[in-house]
């Protein structure tokens, strides 16, 4: 097994991407959707500030407002496709039925196995610190193994132990493309998840350790990606450190998720994903709504209606300066490449 230790989502792109670039050509793998580059043998990636969950390598191109709001609609339990295919038009490629869809991990943490795991987990970390037995389930062999399916859970199974008196989360993944999932949604996913179960059980976030059976990426986008990284220097190991913690670098902050109580935040969670964009925000408790969530949504809202400038001012309107950043830094490049069109 390999490991990649990494302050954050950040740092390990980077080395995720420059361990990738190890494998030679000729040991490239055929996947069913494609040729890939695969480290041939498990990863586990430790992420010790895993509240540093945004990613900024302008290569990626990584969506924050769909990577948050898929976050969100995940921890009410949701499966519904119409929600998130707002965000992103491609949902729709992995619905079976064109209304939901079959592996949503939200659904499988609250409903799909007839208890709502994420209660039953807090309740025995808040009872007993030291219990093994916290494992949050998304692998159903009754629906998954021996299923044509176009979306079958890649993330299997998560372990949750309290260690030092905070929360670490290792994460079994049995497939795991790291431009789109390691790197890229997994990470703000499964991180929102381990902050909220923290604050549910009271004790301090630890580190997040995500374990790829298949650690790989598919070499039509890795290729170039790669390239544009290399002439970078990027996988300098001086220059590596600067891509390490832009965090730190560029003086963007972090904003707490919750704020209240877990009670109030889930009342709130349900307002929100029934909420209307551009309406009033107050009728919210928690300020992770206020000042954050309904910023995001309203920005995509008004780049969806075509008003870039107006979007371009509400994302500045975001408190979390590393959602906000990313937000914008988004909306721009793509109003560039409408424009340029």
């Amino acid at each position: 097994m390999k490991i990649i230790n990494c302050n954050n989502v950040n740092d390990g792109f980077i080395k995720g991407m420059d361990l990738l670039g190890t494998i030679p050509a000729s040991e490239y793998l055929d996947s069913r959707a494609g040729q890939v580059v695969d480290a041939l043998e498990p990863v586990a990636t430790v992420f010790n500030k895993p509240l540093e969950r945004v990613l900024f390598e302008e290569v990626r191109r990584a969506n924050p407002f769909f990577h948050l709001i898929e976050s969100l609609w995940m921890l009410f339990g949701a499966k519904d496709l119409d929600y998130i295919e707002y965000y992103n038009k491609r949902m729709r490629e992995y619905s079976d039925d064109g209304t939901t869809l079959q592996g949503a991990y939200g659904y499988r943490w609250r409903e799909h196995f007839g208890v709502d795991q994420l209660h039953l987990i807090i309740e025995r970390l808040k009872k007993d610190p030291n219990d093994r037995r916290s494992v949050l389930q998304m692998w159903d062999p009754k629906t998954d193994l021996d299923k044509q399916s176009k979306d079958v859970p890649c993330n299997t199974v998560i372990y949750f132990k309290v260690r030092n008196g905070c929360l670490d989360m290792t994460v079994s993944n049995r497939s795991n493309d790291i431009i789109w999932g390691t790197f890229g949604a997994n990470i703000v996913h499964m991180s929102i998840l381990q902050e909220y179960m923290a604050y549910s059980i009271g004790v301090p976030l630890g580190k997040y350790t995500q374990i790829s059976d298949s650690f790989h990426a598919y070499t039509e986008i890795y290729e170039d990606m790669y390239r544009s990284l290399y002439v970078q220097d990027a996988f300098d190991f001086y220059n590596m450190k600067e891509y390490s913690n832009p965090y730190e670098n560029k003086a963007i902050n972090t904003y707490p998720l919750i704020n209240t109580t877990r009670e109030a935040w889930d009342k709130d969670l349900s307002k929100f994903l029934n909420r209307s964009p551009m309406s009033d925000p107050s009728k919210f408790t928690d300020p992770f709504f206020i000042e954050v969530a309904c910023p995001m949504q309203d920005a995509w809202y008004l780049y969806k209606q075509g008003e870039y400038e107006e979007s371009l001012i509400e994302i500045q309107g975001c408190c979390a300066s590393d959602w906000g950043t990313a937000g914008y830094n988004w909306l721009e490049r793509s109003i560039n490449n409408k424009n340029d069109k």
